[in-house]
């Protein structure tokens, strides 16, 4: 790849991190953001060496990928949108990840689309820019895992429930089962972790083990309601963070 078009890659991965403040370690501020740095600091990032010696791009745990926004509403019901939903409950997990030592990025802090910040894809879609922007910053930032947390809808109003869905490697489907165990009995279900189709374009092009959280049906009077309310967002954090402790455990001693 030319020079000029990795830097412009590599630039508009780092603006966004550094304008959205969620460049953050387990050991920032209490508001979990880091101020933007100056021009000088922020063009050396763009070297390689110095990028990975900054320990909240070296030493990402877990990347939040929060599924949809912007004018990408994702599936609706009423007047309920799936991408506020994802948003709350990411920032949520985020906060519960950071609580228990985790070094955790969000990318996406507000009600936007990631693909206005796709500087280097030649692409009239702007659906596949915004997908092809997540992964890029995954496989740029090089976590540990990456969750992308999204809402299900089913034509059966009667089907409920989380579904974890993975990429075709040992690690993805780790952590899909880690996932899946943990979040099943909050929502009374025996549902098992399936493997990724062709159309998961996040799932196919993202290069750190991944999966879709689809955290319930918003088709779903149960889990619509669930997912609605405050307490039960927390909890879905919590247990999502259960899922990757048992993930990270799983890891350290297979190696």
């Amino acid at each position: 790849m030319p020079l000029n078009r990795r830097l412009m890659k590599t630039k508009a991965v780092l603006f966004l991190l550094l304008m959205a403040g969620m460049l953050v370690s387990p050991t920032s501020s209490a508001q979990g953001r880091s101020a933007a740095s100056p021009d000088s600091d922020f063009e050396s990032f763009l070297l390689p060496e110095i990028r990975a010696d900054h320990p909240a791009i070296a030493n990402v745990d877990v990347l939040l990928d929060v599924g949809h926004g912007g004018i990408d509403s994702g599936t609706v019901y009423g007047d309920v949108l799936e991408k506020d939903i994802n948003l709350a409950i990411a920032q949520k997990t985020y906060e519960t990840l950071r609580k228990r030592g985790y070094c955790v990025l969000l990318n996406r802090s507000g009600d936007y689309a990631l693909s206005s910040e796709n500087l280097w894809l030649r692409s009239r879609s702007r659906h596949v820019k915004d997908l092809a922007q997540r992964s890029h910053l995954a496989n740029e930032v090089k976590p540990k895992m990456l969750l992308s947390l999204h809402i299900n809808s089913a034509r059966r109003s009667g089907k409920r429930g989380p579904l974890i869905i993975h990429q075709k490697n040992e690690q993805s489907k780790q952590l899909a089962i880690a996932l899946q165990t943990a979040l099943n009995p909050l929502y009374g279900t025996t549902e098992e972790p399936v493997m990724m189709g062709k159309k998961y374009y996040i799932l196919r092009h993202t290069k750190v083990p991944a999966v879709i959280v689809e955290m319930g049906f918003l088709t779903n009077a149960q889990d619509r309601a669930m997912l609605q309310k405050q307490d039960m967002q927390w909890s879905i954090a919590a247990k999502i963070a259960d899922g990757v402790k048992q993930y990270m455990s799983q890891q350290q001693q297979q190696q």
